[in-house]
């Protein structure tokens, strides 16, 4: 009896650990799959840097979530240093120094603000000052801000937090009357209000000034000074505003008021002879304010009233805005600022419940109401370009409200200035958001304006010495030009065969342009992108245009041009161009160099990876990039112009060896259409072509030029992280997809289905065990999907449109747009509306046919989303729960499209995954696909 007990209690001991799922133990050297605990020790390189004389590199390598370093690194000699979260980092005009901010640690701040702490006795910011030369870091603690001059060295300057003040303890032994002490006047202290100490350095010297209660500061961009404003005080300096002159370190008054005025929108002229700034001097609380425009000249004592709503050649009723900075033209010939109407106003003495909050929808509205709502705050604050001539006082209106947008001419310098407005048009945005505008060109010498084109589906802008206005018309698809001084047009591309448009645009629009690549020296020539190269026009429509890079279309290589040098305005014919290469055929990139005197196109890499991030030395030819693969992260390169002498600076994640990884290959189909396509197959590492393994199949639109692209493991917002997956055993399948107008879903069919089926013929996809994923657009492919085959065994849709009809007359309430447009010309393409084409917008629901659903389907549908309304996700669970058939919902409250928040990306990543795995490898289910999560338990338990 006593054996058979033992034996029996053996029998339940060994039923009950082969019900265990088995421990994996991965030895040393043993690589493993990657899970979602890892993604917290993935790093990235979000900053990389290089020095004016390229002798230095910076860059960061961060965390995900939580705390990072940037590397200061020596290109000549190898060597390289750190410094712990930093923020901010800027390179000195003399390549000496490293200028940035540092964090306070994460984890510290997290726990104070458990504690609940008030957001002044949290851990301020500090000021690092790595020098390359000693190899050390100075940290300088309490810093709110610091600026450098950007094209000058050797100063910097940085706000300092005022230190806590520790108030002492009162003495417990102290008599009563003892205790009685006068009040003390509240001493003024630095804070937002009131301002910070200013704190001015000489790098070179060491020698700081420092300057009290300043509100706002900047450099002149050569250096030639600091401009401040200050609240004052009583003891070293008044209110006002400030010169320092840094090369004689010098401090100047240029205007002095009082604590409570105002000052914004300090500006210095290129050459550091000018200096403008808003004053407001009332020290009430009047809801209008009235802000006067000043104005400085080296060679005067003080700033003069330039502009206020006195000024007589204002507008009637308008104002100084104090919503945008002045500036100056480069040359300091005149002074832009922004004014506008005299503002609407509440009256304050009415009540809350006295005043009548209603929307007035009116049909002739040129924004429907939400558009106006979400723009409520931008038209607030909306102000109209003026110039002013400083030594003259004469004013010039540009903007207005019938022409509220404006482009000035040769950085401010031209007398001519370009208007757009598309106010007759406005109306329209509710179904075409590409809608049409009207072109006008002022002359700030005599105050004149013209006409230069109507009704025009494009934007115009000026060349960069402003001899001339370009678009791109939409509507036939060609490019114009027009002489500023003469008034003629030129059609650029008049009778040309080659196609300037979009090539393989299947929306029921206009096709867009593929860009330009800049202006030759004097406007002398236009460089614009067909889909393949770089075609040089006359601006005058005189001479034939000129294909620069002549074999991209034969050699379906896409070229483009590099720029590496921001303050670029013209391309300069006298030196090589640097060209980004892009084999559309075998999705290898690289660079290639064309000289514009011969015409000679040079290769210098072409490669099976992508190239991108070019960032050049100011004053050599050495430049950073990087370097990316589906096997390889983005680590930051070096190398000189020619990229020889290429080589790796950063290692940001050194432990992806020790991960299965897989591999990535271009795939071919033929749709049910007939039309080739290319997709893209993801193999888990090891691949044996004799196993079938479970697959799914994500997509969107078009992701196969993405061949090449490093996909780190990290908790994405809406689609499956295709580097985990893969670690994990599955197959990933992205499919491109071409659309016939009309029939959005029925084309996805056509795409996806074939290309299915082509890799499930190849002996190695597990028919069986096929899911698939989507978000938005990618999900409503899937929701309409799984109303025509089942051939998925799973599906999860984020954020799809179920009902077509209802979707329609919604509005996007992320920008307060109307949803029409997306049916009518863009995305969804119906290609018309509700009433014209009734049924394609019902065959194209899956709404209307979710009883022939057989697939589990996981939807994902936030109530914050402002793209697509959540009740469409609404409607199809409930439809699905009608019908009995298996069908959750994932509602991240208060998030958006997608979930924003990282502990939600990481949950749905889990949730995500455990739902594949139950249904594509037979894993238990967990209990929130069994009984779910019910709403007493949300935010407590997951039930995973």
């Amino acid at each position: 009896m006593r054996n058979s007990f033992f034996v029996i209690l053996f029998i339940f001991w060994a039923m009950l650990a082969l019900a265990q799922k088995p421990t994996v133990i991965y030895t040393s050297g043993q690589k493993r799959p990657l899970t979602h605990t890892v993604y917290d020790s993935w790093k990235e390189i979000m900053h990389k840097s290089i020095s004016p004389d390229g002798n230095y590199a910076t860059f960061t390598i961060n965390p995900q979530e939580g705390d990072g370093r940037v590397v200061f690194y020596h290109l000549k000699n190898n060597v390289q240093d750190s410094a712990k979260r930093a923020a901010e980092i800027q390179i000195t005009f003399d390549s000496k120094y490293v200028v940035f901010k540092i964090k306070p640690q994460l984890k510290v701040v997290k726990e104070l603000r458990r504690q609940k702490k008030k957001k002044e006795e949290l851990p301020k910011d500090s000021l690092g000052i790595y020098s390359f030369a000693s190899r050390k870091v100075e940290r300088i603690p309490n810093v709110k801000s610091y600026k450098i001059p950007e094209k000058a060295a050797g100063w910097l300057a940085y706000q300092a937090e005022a230190k806590k003040e520790v108030k002492p303890k009162a003495d417990a032994n102290a008599k009563p009357e003892e205790k009685k002490t006068e009040k003390p006047k509240k001493k003024k202290s630095n804070s937002d209000d009131n301002g910070y100490t200013l704190v001015v350095r000489n790098l070179t010297s060491d020698k700081e000034q420092s300057f009290g209660f300043v509100k706002d500061y900047t450099f002149a961009k050569q250096g030639q000074g600091l401009l401040f404003s200050s609240t004052g005080n009583d003891s070293t300096m008044k209110a006002g505003v400030y010169w320092y002159d840094l090369k004689n370190e010098k401090l100047q008054p240029i205007y002095e008021g009082k604590s409570k005025y105002k000052v914004k929108g300090l500006s210095v002229s290129e050459d550091g002879m000018q200096a403008a700034f808003l004053l407001d001097t009332d020290t009430t609380k009047a809801q209008v304010r009235y802000f006067k425009l000043y104005h400085w000249k080296s060679s005067n004592p003080a700033a003069t009233l330039l502009v206020d709503e006195r000024t007589t050649s204002l507008p009637a009723g308008w104002l100084v805005s104090e919503h945008a900075s002045p500036y100056f033209a480069k040359d300091g010939s005149k002074l832009f600022f922004g004014s506008n109407p005299r503002p609407l106003v509440q009256d304050t003495t009415l009540l809350a419940e006295e005043i009548v909050n209603v929307e007035v929808w009116n049909w002739q509205d040129d924004y429907i109401y939400p558009q106006q709502n979400k723009q409520l705050d931008a038209e607030k604050k909306r102000s109209y370009l003026f110039a002013v001539d400083p030594g003259s006082s004469k004013l010039t209106q540009l903007g207005s409200k019938e022409i509220p947008g404006i482009e000035t001419g040769d950085e401010g310098n031209s007398i001519y200035a370009l208007g757009e407005s598309n106010l007759p048009y406005r109306d329209m945005i509710v179904y075409d958001p590409a809608t049409f505008n009207d072109f006008y060109l002022f002359n700030l010498k005599d105050g004149s304006r013209k006409t230069i084109a109507k009704q025009i589906k494009g934007n115009a802008s000026l060349s960069p010495k402003a001899n001339y206005t370009i678009w791109y018309s939409q509507t036939d698809t060609a490019w114009y030009a027009y002489a500023n001084a003469t008034g003629k047009t030129a059609k650029l591309n008049r009778s040309m065969r080659v196609k300037f448009a979009d090539e393989e645009d299947d929306h029921p629009d206009y096709p867009s342009q593929y860009g330009t690549a800049g202006w030759t020296k004097d406007d002398q020539q236009l460089l614009i992108y067909d889909r393949y190269d770089i075609w040089a026009f006359d601006p005058q429509g005189m001479k034939e245009p000129v294909n620069l890079t002549k074999t991209g279309r034969s050699d379906k290589i896409v070229y483009r041009y590099v720029k590496q040098d921001s303050e670029e305005r013209f391309i300069d014919p006298s030196k090589e161009l640097l060209l980004s290469a892009f084999n559309e055929v075998t999705k290898a990139s690289g660079y290639y160099t064309l000289n514009l005197a011969n015409g000679k196109l040079t290769k210098l890499i072409m490669e099976n990876y992508r190239f991108g991030g070019v960032v050049k030395a100011k004053n050599t030819s050495h430049i950073l990039f990087t370097r990316e693969s589906f096997r390889e992260f983005p680590d930051v390169w070096a190398a000189d112009g020619n990229f020889a002498s290429m080589k790796k600076i950063s290692d940001a994640n050194p432990q992806m060896k020790n991960y299965l990884w897989g591999s990535v290959e271009l795939v071919n189909w033929v749709s049910l259409d007939n039309i080739p396509l290319q997709g893209l197959l993801y193999k888990p590492e090891g691949f044996d072509p004799r196993k079938k393994y479970p697959m799914i199949v994500n997509f969107y639109e078009k992701e196969s030029d993405n061949l090449h692209g490093h996909i780190k493991p990290e908790p994405l917002r809406s689609t499956i992280n295709k580097a985990t997956y893969v670690s994990n055993g599955y197959l990933v399948f992205v499919p491109d997809i071409v659309y016939k107008i009309g029939y959005p879903g029925e084309s996805a069919h056509n795409c996806i289905l074939p290309g299915v089926t082509s890799l499930i013929a190849k002996g190695f996809v597990d028919e069986y065990n096929i899911g698939i994923q989507g978000h938005s657009w990618g999900g409503y492919q899937i929701a309409y999907l799984v109303t025509r085959t089942n051939l998925f065994k799973a599906a999860e849709a984020g954020a799809p449109v179920a009902n077509m009809t209802s979707a329609y007359g919604g509005i996007r309430w992320e920008s307060g747009m109307s949803r029409m447009f997306q049916y009518e010309h863009t995305q969804s393409r119906i290609g018309g509306t509700l009433w014209q084409k009734p049924m394609q917008y019902i065959e194209n629901s899956p709404l209307f046919f979710a009883d022939k659903i057989q697939t589990p389907l996981l939807l994902l549908h936030n109530d914050a989303d402002g793209a697509v309304p959540w009740y469409q996700g609404i409607e199809m669970y409930m439809a699905m729960r009608r019908l009995n058939k298996p069908v959750w919902l994932l509602n991240y409250n208060g998030e958006p499209h997608w979930p924003v928040k990282r502990e939600n990306r990481m949950d749905f990543q889990i949730r995500m995954m455990q739902f594949f795995n139950h249904y594509l490898k037979g894993a238990e289910a967990p209990d929130w696909m069994i009984k779910g999560v019910p709403a007493i338990e949300k935010g407590i338990l997951k039930g995973y």
